[in-house]
């Protein structure tokens, strides 16, 4: 059983964050549709349940994501009273979106990995927190601008590490490619994977050793792929998009399993990556209080051992060495 309020140290950021953050995207009204008090509620209600990892970004509502949590800190610590514990809280956000003002005035995301764009993409940002620092910036999805990445966002995140403006430099990406050429060519600390370490895709876990080699930590998001691992339903999604028919019919299968030993499915992937040695951390999408409350439940559940043995038998899920 693992205590998802835990904190494991990242060894190279000198930080420390807890096994389970909460995830932003989710607090916006764009693509969500949340509402301001519901999403404020969903971060008041983490910090008092013992949660202190935050990952945003300003992709996530056009920025209403970061000033949603900073408004929803600001009113948890105002709660507590505890100024000590709030200096414990870790916000990573990300950089390689720049937020501009479009012809009719509406805000838009323009992706934008050059250095001096991510001196403004950061300081945006913490205007939008109301922080003066923030822990982690992760290089936002630089799948197709590899090398500007790295030689604009990456090079102004290492200076701002340096001028101890940040603690740590990450990428932030949904692919194994890109994170592993970061991996190669970057000065990572941590790095945020989303969806390639999942009861449906274990397509990272050789990255995850190379991680673990070098002492860079693995932050695993998306590790319900989009929603099919918390309701293998029709309808459901997988990595963005509607799943297929096969994924779904695997999903029920992993599913069926962990019936079979009184495990959920919703527990069940959140455990696995957290067993992983080499995981640091699951990020998880988190929209409202009752969310918050379900996911740590389900975090803190008991799953069996016996239960990825069985997954494995079945050739439903490959595990780690070791």
């Amino acid at each position: 059983m693992v205590d998802p309020l835990e904190r494991v140290s990242l060894p190279r950021a000198g930080l420390e964050v807890g096994r389970l953050a909460l995830g932003t995207a989710p607090l916006a009204s764009v693509f969500w549709g949340n509402d301001e008090a519901t999403a404020v509620a969903a971060v008041r209600r983490a910090f008092e349940r013992g949660v202190r990892f935050f990952d945003t970004a300003p992709f996530y509502g056009l920025g209403e994501s970061e000033r949603r949590l900073g408004v929803g800190l600001r009113a948890a610590a105002a709660d507590a009273g505890d100024g000590a514990d709030e200096a414990r809280v870790v916000i990573a956000t990300k950089a390689g979106r720049l937020l501009e003002a479009g012809r009719d005035g509406s805000m838009e995301a323009v992706f934008d990995f050059g250095y001096d764009a991510a001196w403004r993409s950061v300081e945006s940002s913490l205007e939008r927190l109301g922080a003066s620092r923030v822990g982690i910036v992760h290089v936002h999805d630089p799948d197709d601008h590899l090398d500007e990445a790295l030689e604009g966002t990456h090079r102004a995140l290492v200076e701002m590490r340096s001028q101890k403006m940040i603690d740590a430099v990450s990428v932030g990406t949904n692919t194994v490619a890109t994170a592993s050429a970061f991996l190669e060519r970057g000065d990572l600390d941590c790095m945020l994977v989303a969806g390639r370490y999942t009861l449906l895709d274990q397509s990272a876990a050789p990255l995850i050793a190379a991680c673990a080699d070098r002492g860079v930590a693995y932050l695993a998001a998306g590790v319900f792929n989009s929603g099919v691992l918390a309701r293998p339903a029709e309808g459901a999604w997988y990595d963005y998009g509607p799943v297929s028919a096969e994924r779904l019919e695997r999903a029920r299968a992993i599913e069926s399993v962990c019936r079979g030993h009184r495990a959920s499915l919703a527990a069940a992937a959140l455990a696995f990556p957290l067993a992983h040695p080499g995981v640091a951390s699951v990020i998880v999408g988190m929209a409202a209080p009752a969310e918050v409350d379900e996911n740590l439940a389900a975090a803190a559940a008991s799953v069996p051992a016996d239960l990825w043995s069985d997954l494995h038998d079945a050739g439903l899920v490959d595990m780690p060495e070791g």
